[in-house]
C-alpha cells in the first residue's frame, strides 16, 4: 500500500501523499513492468541517448575540449528529466491503455507548452552549471588548460583532490536543486492542466513531505546514472528507461 497517512492537500484540487520510506524499490518495480511491456520503445529510447552521449564525446574531442565532458556528464542529472519526457508519457499511456510507440514517445515533449517552458528552466539551469564549472575549472588551473594527454593524470594527483572534491560538490548542490523540482513536474505537467510554477512548487513539497523516501531516490538515480556513465554510457541504455518509467509510478503514488 503506497500510503501511510492522509493525503495533505496543498490546492483545491491537489494534495500529496506520505509514502513508505521504502517505496522507491515499489516504482522500480513498477518502472520494470512498463520497460518490459514496451522494449521497443524503452530501449530504442536509451539507445539513442547513449548514441548522443558518444557523439558528443567525440564532437568535444575532435575539438580539443576533452576537458568539458566531465561538466557536461555532470549536466546530464540536470537535463535527465527533460530527456525522459517521452518514457513518462510511454507509462502514462501505458496506464490509460493508449497505443505507445518510439515516434509517439520522441515527439511526446511538442504536445504541452508548460513542458517546453519547463524544459527552458533545465536548459539556463544547466548553461548556469557548465559556466561555473569551466569558471571553476578556469580558476584551479589559473587559467592554463593542463596538455590533452595529461588530464586523466591531473583528475587523479592527489594534489589536485580539492579540485574533484570541490567540482563534485557544486554538481551535486545543483542536481539537489533540480531533483527538488523536477522529482514529480514533468510527469504532472503531462498528466494534468497545471502551470509550470505550481507543478514545480507541488514538487518541492513532495520531496518535503517525504524526506526519507525522496532521499533515497535521488540516492538511486544516482547511483544508477553513475553506473551508466562507467560503462561508458551503455549502462544508460538500459538505466535510464528504467528510471524515466519509474519516476511516473513515483508522481501517481506521490500525487493523489
Amino acid at each position: 500500500m503506497a500510503s501511510i497517512s492522509q493525503p495533505i492537500p496543498l490546492t483545491r484540487s491537489i494534495v500529496v501523499r506520505q509514502v513508505r520510506p521504502d517505496q522507491p524499490w515499489q516504482w522500480l518495480a513498477s518502472g520494470w513492468r512498463d520497460l518490459a511491456s514496451t522494449p521497443v520503445v524503452s530501449l530504442g529510447y536509451g539507445s539513442g541517448l547513449v548514441l548522443v552521449s558518444y557523439l558528443l564525446v567525440l564532437g568535444l574531442w575532435q575539438a580539443d575540449l576533452p576537458y568539458l565532458v566531465l561538466p557536461l556528464a555532470g549536466g546530464f542529472f540536470l537535463l535527465a528529466p527533460l530527456i525522459a519526457v517521452g518514457l513518462y508519457d510511454t507509462s502514462r499511456r501505458l496506464q490509460a491503455g493508449e497505443p505507445t510507440g518510439l515516434v509517439i514517445a520522441v515527439t511526446a515533449w511538442r504536445r504541452p507548452m508548460q513542458v517546453a517552458t519547463f524544459g527552458v528552466v533545465l536548459l539556463l539551469l544547466h548553461f548556469a552549471w557548465t559556466r561555473i564549472a569551466l569558471l571553476w575549472f578556469a580558476l584551479y588551473f589559473h587559467g592554463e588548460v593542463p596538455p590533452l594527454e595529461a588530464i586523466p593524470f591531473y583528475l587523479i594527483d592527489a594534489e589536485n583532490l580539492p579540485f574533484l572534491v570541490i567540482g563534485a560538490m557544486l554538481g551535486a548542490g545543483f542536481a539537489a536543486l533540480v531533483f527538488a523540482v523536477s522529482a514529480i513536474s514533468l510527469p504532472m505537467l503531462l498528466d494534468r492542466d497545471i502551470d509550470v510554477v505550481s507543478a514545480m512548487l507541488c514538487s518541492l513539497r513532495t520531496v518535503r513531505k517525504n524526506p526519507k523516501a525522496m532521499a533515497l531516490w535521488a540516492g538511486l538515480i544516482v547511483l544508477f546514472t553513475a553506473i551508466g556513465l562507467a560503462t561508458f554510457f551503455v549502462g544508460l541504455g538500459l538505466l535510464f528507461p528504467l528510471v524515466a518509467h519509474a519516476t511516473w509510478h513515483a508522481y501517481k503514488d506521490l500525487v493523489g
